[in-house]
């Protein structure tokens, strides 16, 4: 039962709206002016309306509703007068009124118009519920993982992901760096703001200070106008750094000033610009060692290193490899339109055999274009193209036993075989040159039951 709040300082006006209100269910309380009205709130009184009349001695409805504004109340405040004019409802609405009505006041009116802005509020609020959890679970949730190593990973990102403080990536190329760092950015207060990337690598080094420090008309030939910098662009929010063992030798101490002084310097301008960014980095390369050799600054090192993410490869997670085909397979087959119920045991096989130099990137690929090229319901080991040319070789021969190389190759030959004729085992054996009843014997031999 919601509870309503009349304030007006007629007596009759009072009576007649707790009455309407009553029948329909409401829990009606009244005041004859704004200061007590006031006093009721302050002393605890919770209400999910408030009508209030703007014209009263004393306090009026105005004055009411700028007294009250800093106040968290909730509630829903309608304003009523018999004095009504559209300066007057302009101002009311500015003050923090949902609603205005002009008197004599209409029941039918006024209970249409607390029940839509009833559902106008309900609505907002669980756009900004909605909007919160999903901006909290976004980017963490689009990680696909079964190990514990990433389970570490994504725990320590969660709780750094509130912070300021710069953050550095490593691992390998293919691990999902870009990832890690908009799930960090995503969980973060500077969700709504932007999130810009750069690859390091990418711009060459006569761009890069442009692009991220901007510059102003003159700087240099071709600067017609002023340009903003990826810095400014980032402002409130996060710029992600990728590569930055790449980043410029002779540029990394007015990046080091960017991260001590919180400014940055236009080209070609003699005044600062304040920013407010975080700033995560990521890298495939040891900066450790590139400090040694002298490529990148000391001090810059240990000032991206405050809180350090390795992810592992993939390689040395394979747990996470059937769980990330089970997403791939789910995604592709929408983005494809395609109906890949899975990969079938010797490709699976293969799969988890496979070293995965280019880590979950690679995965992806080979999965997406094995969708693609497929006959079959299920991914078939010969619909695999593996990066490593020799790999299939390798898988063939590791034993130095021709019997089970030829095994391996007969096995392969007849899951195509099954796939060209969506598991027609007749028709297979035709293009196998065997007899029906010599297929199913192989298959047999080779541990399939009779639904495979």
């Amino acid at each position: 039962m919601a509870n309503v709040l009349v304030i007006d300082d007629e007596v009759g006006v009072r009576e007649s709206l707790s009455l309407i209100l009553s029948m329909e269910g409401y829990q009606v309380e009244s005041a004859e002016s704004g200061l007590y009205a006031v006093k009721l709130i302050d002393d605890g009184k919770n209400y999910d309306f408030i009508i209030c009349d703007i014209r009263m001695p004393g306090m009026d409805g105005i004055q009411f509703l700028k007294e009250i504004k800093n106040r968290d109340l909730g509630s829903i405040l309608i304003m009523i007068s018999a004095y009504g004019t559209v300066e007057t409802s302009i101002e009311a609405i500015k003050c923090g009124a949902d609603d205005y009505i002009n008197k004599p006041i209409n029941p039918d009116e006024l209970i249409l118009r607390m029940r839509m802005a009833e559902e106008k509020k309900r609505l907002r609020r669980e756009n900004i519920s909605l909007r919160r959890e999903l901006g909290k679970g976004k980017g963490f949730e689009e990680i696909v993982f079964v190990s514990e190593k990433i389970k570490g990973v994504v725990e320590f990102a969660k709780r750094i992901s509130e912070y300021k403080t710069t953050v550095l990536i490593t691992g390998e190329s293919g691990t999902g760096k870009e990832l890690i760092a908009r799930a960090i950015h995503e969980t973060s207060p500077r969700r709504d703001k932007p999130f810009v990337a750069v690859n390091c690598a990418a711009i060459p080094d006569t761009l890069l200070e442009s692009e991220l420090f901007g510059y102003v008309k003159g700087a240099f030939s071709g600067a017609h106008g002023t340009k903003k910098g990826l810095f400014e662009e980032a402002h409130g929010g996060t710029l992600f750094l990728d590569e930055i063992g790449e980043f410029p030798l002779q540029l990394q101490p007015k990046l080091l000033r960017v991260l001590q002084e919180e400014e940055i310097r236009r080209l070609g301008d003699t005044k600062t610009v304040k920013i407010d960014v975080r700033i995560i980095t990521a890298t495939s390369r040891d900066l450790g060692q590139d400090v040694r050799q002298g490529s990148f600054r000391e001090d810059l090192y240990y000032r991206l290193n405050i809180l350090p993410v390795h992810i592992p490869p993939l390689r040395d997670r394979k747990e996470d490899i059937k769980l990330l085909i089970e997403h791939f397979l789910q995604k592709y087959n929408q983005k494809l339109n395609r109906k890949i119920k899975g990969v079938s045991p010797s490709a699976m096989s293969e799969i988890l055999e496979y070293p995965w130099p280019g880590n979950v990137r690679e995965l992806e690929n080979v999965i997406e274009r094995a969708m693609i090229l497929t006959d079959s319901e299920y991914i078939q080991r010969i619909d695999l193209s593996l990066r490593e040319n020799d790999f299939r070789m390798n898988t063939l021969i590791d034993s130095l036993s021709l019997e089970e190389a030829w095994q391996r190759l007969e096995k392969a030959y007849i899951e195509k075989a099954l796939s060209k004729t969506d598991g027609n085992r007749t028709q297979a054996a035709k293009l196998l040159g065997l007899s029906r009843r010599a297929l199913l014997y192989k298959l047999k031999q080779y541990g399939y039951s009779e639904e495979e």
